[in-house]
């Protein structure tokens, strides 16, 4: 699948599957959020875990209208202020906010399509963090070639790609393949920054 391939099969991802890949996206960047959250003294990681477990269990079920703005509500009191904070670690927690966002609106209005954005959100939080740990004193065709080949970005590609061919080949959700892309997005704890709740 080359990328023009990729951007057509994302923008038709519609209904429960443009759901799962919000969801996905955002569970691979989890720990972006929660390791932010420690080093700060947040104290909400576990409720925002909690907040994206429930986004989960809403695919397979009913929801009430009243349920989504709640859960709105929640997440916008445990986002971050990107600019009450100096560290760069706030703006992957605040990208992670709006992944989930995205996913709890796209159950509010699933008619606006979002998987795009999101989908470009969650490569350019890569890109930014290649090009601030690694890119600093680089010329921009230089940058350019670190990222292409950088393994992050060929990670955060692949586990893109995938995600999409998977939701392309699946028929209903079913809790069974809901758990295996979670899993998959979940990726014992390791980010698409490649760092680990466990770290």
């Amino acid at each position: 699948m080359n990328a023009n391939q990729f951007l057509k099969a994302v923008s038709q991802l519609q209904g429960w599957r443009e759901c799962a890949f919000l969801l996905a996206l955002a569970e691979r960047s989890f720990p972006n959020y929660a390791l932010f959250a420690e080093a700060v003294g947040m104290k909400t990681g576990g409720k925002m875990r909690q907040l994206l477990d429930r986004a989960w269990d809403m695919l397979q079920e009913e929801v009430a209208e009243t349920a989504i703005p709640q859960l709105l509500a929640k997440l916008e009191a445990l986002s971050p202020d990107v600019e009450a904070y100096d560290a760069y670690g706030v703006y992957p927690a605040f990208d992670f906010c709006q992944l989930l966002e995205q996913a709890l609106l796209n159950r509010l209005n699933p008619s606006k399509h979002r998987a795009t954005e999101a989908s470009q959100l969650a490569t350019a939080t890569v890109m930014s963090f290649i090009e601030l740990s690694e890119g600093e004193s680089l010329e921009e065709d230089e940058l350019v070639r670190l990222l292409d080949s950088h393994p992050l970005m060929k990670e955060d590609k692949n586990f893109q790609r995938n995600l999409v061919l998977a939701l392309k080949r699946q028929r209903a959700p079913v809790e069974r393949f809901i758990t295996e892309i979670r899993e998959d997005a979940a990726n014992e704890g390791v980010s698409n920054l490649g760092i680990s709740l466990g770290d």
